[in-house]
């Protein structure tokens, strides 16, 4: 009998549900929070926001926003610096991955101590963090929900998965409101992140009945939703995307990825090209790639694509793959590597990075480097 785990964190969801950030701080034993966002989500309001209900349940905070997106090491290891001298006893984050990620590396380096390069891989990590409690703004990185932490290694140029069930906060507080102030460019991107989380943790050889059925109605969600949330900002459709997010994270943070996101990693370390652009560009010779090892499960999911079966199931996974490719058309979203990435010189580089990654290992089919190579040439 194979043994499974599934972990997820308290969730609070729904519109308004960003006004019980308060008492879920006071839960955790808050006196002084330290709070984690970037310099945009200021500018937008939402750090005011979220700083006025903090102070109306008397609690002091030190903001941190020194954070880009694939936050660096170096941002890491200041903040727990600060974390350390300021005396806090809770982490907040509100944001896309970025300002999450960075938070999960301040609270992992205030627990454990040491360099986060230490830490990269799965299970290294042997101390608990301070208690957190994240607030997506975007409906597609799942990092508050899931296992793992991103952070750039600057002089490696590379992105590190860190994977621990210590990077599962103790809550998320998901506001589909929040999605309101966003750009369509953005709710796009981060949908079609949640989307390659979903379709790569199905196919992991690490998913479970848990995973699957979250997986499963990710994609469904969002092919229902991403065109009235993309092309209207529908408040139904973005409340829907936001479920489709949290359900593949639930996914994938049990399950695993695939050589997708070890591509992905490998271009934002090295390139430091943006995590969400890379997935539409490809998502859909990644799956053509996995196919023949996984042609059941790709079937299904190309059912949830289109809404139908056709007449073998080799027909509708191909079809949904060439569904896929016309809906990101459609969405006038960058679908060639060549508009990230200037010269195919890099390629190797890139692809020998990716090889290393943790992601690698729950792919469905072995992939080398040459591999990984002809997966972008097709998508040049």
């Amino acid at each position: 009998m194979v043994i499974t785990k599934f972990a997820i964190p308290d969730i609070i969801f729904g519109s308004g549900s960003l006004t019980h950030l308060g008492s879920c701080a006071r839960r955790l034993g808050a006196r002084r929070v330290f709070f984690v966002s970037d310099q945009g989500l200021a500018a937008s309001g939402w750090v005011d926001r979220v700083l006025e209900i903090l102070d109306d349940d008397h609690l002091d905070c030190i903001f941190y926003d020194n954070v880009n997106s694939n936050p660096r090491d170096y941002q890491v290891h200041e903040g727990a610096e600060i974390y350390v001298r300021e005396k806090a006893d809770v982490i907040i984050a509100l944001g896309g991955g970025s300002p999450m990620d960075a938070a999960k590396g301040i609270g992992l380096i205030v627990g454990n101590g040491g360099r986060i390069s230490d830490y990269e891989g799965a299970n290294r990590v042997e101390k608990p963090l301070p208690p957190m409690i994240f607030i997506p703004s975007t409906a597609g990185s799942g990092s508050d929900i899931s296992q793992f932490c991103i952070i750039t290694d600057v002089e490696r140029q590379v992105k590190m998965s860190i994977i621990s069930r210590t990077m599962v906060p103790n809550i998320s507080v998901i506001d589909p409101e929040i999605l309101l102030t966003k750009s369509q460019g953005l709710i796009i991107a981060s949908a079609i992140d949640a989307l390659a989380h979903a379709v790569e943790s199905y196919l992991s050889p690490l998913s479970s009945p848990f995973t699957e059925i979250q997986a499963l109605r990710a994609i469904e969600l969002f092919m229902a939703n991403i065109l009235p949330a993309a092309q209207n900002k529908d408040p139904h459709a973005l409340h829907q995307l936001s479920i489709a997010s949290t359900a593949a994270g639930m996914s994938f943070s049990n399950a695993g990825l695939g050589i997708l996101h070890s591509l992905a990693h490998s271009l934002g370390g090295i390139y430091d090209v943006l995590h969400g652009m890379v997935h539409p560009i490809l998502l859909p010779s990644v799956m053509r790639f996995n196919l023949p090892s996984c042609m059941d499960k790709m079937a299904r999911i190309g059912s949830q694509i289109l809404g139908r079966d056709e007449v073998t199931p080799q027909r509708t996974a191909v079809a949904g793959i060439d569904a896929l490719e016309k809906l990101f058309q459609q969405l006038n979203v960058i679908t060639s590597l060549r508009e990230v990435l200037l010269d195919k010189a890099y390629l190797e580089s890139i692809c020998q990075t990716a090889t290393q990654d943790a992601c690698q290992l729950t792919n469905p089919r072995h992939a080398s480097w040459e591999d990984l190579r002809d997966i972008c040439e097709e998508a040049w």
